[in-house]
């Protein structure tokens, strides 16, 4: 029987990793398990900056943002010595396993950590999406209603002055914030690595419009594939609208998590911790036809990710109306 368990936060932050914390604490002590949190990723795991918390604690971190236990990337960990070191600090306080919410970056260092003698499960947190082996990572669903009022509220504004707007959107090379964002705003445009639309394209598109007064015009464009404020400058140039560029950076990391994320986050985490009560290590957690299942990290890091042709296809056609 497991008598000591600890949670980590790693990678990029993302609104729910509270949540799930919470639940792990939560889930730890309900079945006579001392809960520990490590503060700042596996950084904290290498200084031994850990502390033990309570059910008060977990129940103040619900609603909030961000994770209030920190969270920091350390490439150091990829060696052997390194890692060494962190299961020292966790044997001393007689951890016997640990949670770690993150990406695929984190699953490596859980696989790792796993195969040298400390069970990991990892639970998926990203904004992005980008972990293709569960249909779902906690802050998505935040992020992307940021995204969406964001959108909104701009509509507003370039609808009273029939203008173009260029908004760029976080993804890291996913584009789901995109394609989900375009789809509940009604996006004229948007372009993303998996559904690439040129700015030639997209140029001409905008013409398109202008030539059938279409009034305003959204440009939904991933991260890293334009500078942004020219492309507004060439739609500008070529189009006629008026165009301006809004990158909406990390406002879509932050904010308080919607209920869907909390709701999954808390699932992810009691379902974490029953596992590590079976005796598993080596696992994600993951979203799948919308049951949580624990799978193999090693064979899911290297998924392919799900193509989304027919969903893109789809959103562009009755956005642009034909």
């Amino acid at each position: 029987m497991i008598k000591n368990i600890a949670v980590l936060t790693s990678g990029g932050d993302a609104p729910g990793m509270n949540a799930a914390i919470a639940a792990v604490v939560k889930t730890a002590l309900s079945n006579g398990i001392k809960p520990f949190v490590v503060k700042d990723g596996y950084r904290g795991l290498v200084n031994n900056d850990l502390e033990e918390v309570d059910l008060k604690f977990a129940q103040n971190i619900l609603s909030k943002g961000g994770t209030v236990i920190g969270s920091a990337r350390l490439p150091e960990f990829k060696e052997e010595k390194v890692r060494e070191k962190a299961i020292a600090n966790l044997k001393k306080r007689k951890i016997e396993a640990l949670v770690v919410i993150g990406g695929d970056g984190s699953y490596q260092g859980a696989e790792k950590l796993t195969k040298m003698g400390i069970n990991c499960i990892g639970i998926p947190g990203t904004i992005d999406n980008d972990i293709v082996s569960s249909d779902l990572t906690i802050g998505f669903d935040t992020a992307l209603n940021t995204v969406v009022r964001s959108i909104d509220q701009i509509r507003d504004t370039i609808e009273s002055h029939n203008r173009c707007m260029v908004v760029e959107i976080m993804g890291n090379g996913c584009g789901d914030l995109t394609l989900y964002g375009a789809t509940a705003t009604g996006a004229e445009i948007f372009s993303t690595k998996e559904s690439f639309l040129s700015e030639d394209e997209i140029v001409a598109e905008t013409k398109r419009l202008k030539s059938i007064n279409h009034r305003s015009v959204v440009v939904a464009v991933a991260e890293q594939l334009f500078d942004s404020h020219a492309l507004a400058k060439r739609i500008q140039a070529e189009s006629g609208y008026e165009t301006r560029a809004t990158i909406l950076g990390h406002i879509q990391r932050g904010g308080t998590p919607t209920a869907m994320e909390r709701y999954w986050a808390t699932h992810f985490g009691i379902f974490a911790v029953n596992e590590l009560l079976k005796g598993n290590g080596g696992l994600y957690i993951g979203l799948s036809e919308n049951k949580i299942v624990a799978r193999d990290i090693e064979s899911t890091l290297n998924a392919a990710r799900k193509n989304k042709s027919e969903e893109y296809n789809a959103i562009r056609k009755i956005n642009r109306g034909n």
